[in-house]
């Protein structure tokens, strides 16, 4: 080859090198929640970082807001208009049933503990149903316990029947509908209109909405039961392909500080948001009543078959509901 071609070809080789050595894939995350809430102030910065210290820099995170509406979230995962997201399962009505098993009320444990058993008893059971097909699922949270946040003060379960108040769907819906609560369904971002212009009377939702969703300006009475109301649960997912695309050393670092790691890392967050809520919505003059012993009985009475109910769903899809409720709680109330 004449001298001036290998010039050529080495000096093309210098250029490829440094490209190829500097190519990273960037992430993009959809979010629907505001910035300060604590799954976008917190979570998606943390697990970003945790994924570009693994992947030795050649994977980012960037997030993005107001690519869709709530309930689309899955949707647009699936068909590639973004890279990620967390979505609530109860936004999908009929789409996600072996999930409700982290929705029933009465966990006491924290927010941390039950999102760590909730994927290991998704890995070990509810897989099974490949509700998530069609994108990579990542990780599963639940968040803290759901109460009731009202306009007006309440303090008895009769004090509730007729009242609109906003539900996020799946056993919410269920439990409002025992307790003879006319359900509003609107996604979360637009709780605070919904309750401040009197089209429900007030939400069930965790203590952290006290402040990420301003529902201490408009919902100042709340009515606690132990372990909630109900509890809510969420994904999140990545699209397939963009999951596909990454090198096997990279989707294998990416792995390793999701799943329960992602899990955790939420669960920790919505632990840490309620508190601040609680805080939040004392400094604002806000009061909470605690359910006495006849409360918390009449609850239990007028929903206990809800727990059935979903059980027999879930074992309809081919899973042993009655096994994975028993380890979900069983490996709630480990220590960490």
């Amino acid at each position: 080859m004449p001298r001036t071609g290998l010039l050529r070809l080495s000096m093309l080789a210098s250029i490829l090198v440094p490209v190829a050595a500097s190519a990273e894939t960037t992430i993009v995350v959809s979010s629907w929640a505001p910035p300060t809430h604590t799954i976008n102030a917190n979570v998606w910065p943390a697990w970003a970082g945790m994924v570009e210290k693994a992947t030795g820099g050649r994977v980012r995170v960037k997030i993005e807001y107001g690519l869709a509406p709530p309930p689309a979230q899955f949707d647009i995962i699936l068909d590639g208009a973004a890279d990620a997201t967390w979505m609530f399962h109860g936004y999908n009505p009929g789409r996600f049933v072996a999930t409700q098993l982290v929705e029933l009320p009465g966990n006491t444990a924290g927010a941390e503990a039950v999102s760590a058993a909730y994927w290991q008893v998704h890995e070990r059971y509810l897989s099974a149903a490949d509700e998530h097909r069609g994108v990579k699922l990542i990780g599963l949270t639940a968040h803290g316990p759901g109460h009731l946040h009202t306009r007006e003060p309440v303090a008895a379960l009769d004090e509730v029947e007729g009242l609109k108040i906003r539900v996020g769907g799946g056993v919410s819906s269920d439990i409002a509908e025992r307790l003879g609560i006319i359900g509003v369904n609107v996604p979360a971002p637009q709780v605070y209109e919904t309750v401040a212009s009197g089209v429900a009377d007030g939400v069930l939702m965790p203590m952290e909405t006290k402040q990420s969703f301003r529902l201490a300006e408009v919902a100042p009475y709340t009515l606690e039961l132990p372990g909630g109301f109900y509890n809510g649960s969420f994904a999140f997912i990545m699209n397939q392909d963009t999951f596909d695309s990454l090198s096997p050393e990279d989707q294998e670092a990416l792995m390793s500080v999701s799943g329960i790691e992602l899990s955790k890392l939420a669960g920790r967050a919505w632990e840490k948001a309620d508190k601040e809520g609680v805080e939040f919505a004392i400094g604002e003059g806000n009061t909470f009543t605690l359910a006495d012993e006849a409360v918390i009985a009449e609850f239990r009475d007028r929903t206990e078959d809800i727990r059935q109910t979903v059980i027999e769903r879930i074992d309809g899809l081919g899973i042993d509901a009655g096994a994975a409720l028993a380890d979900l709680q069983a490996l709630s109330a480990q220590p960490d």
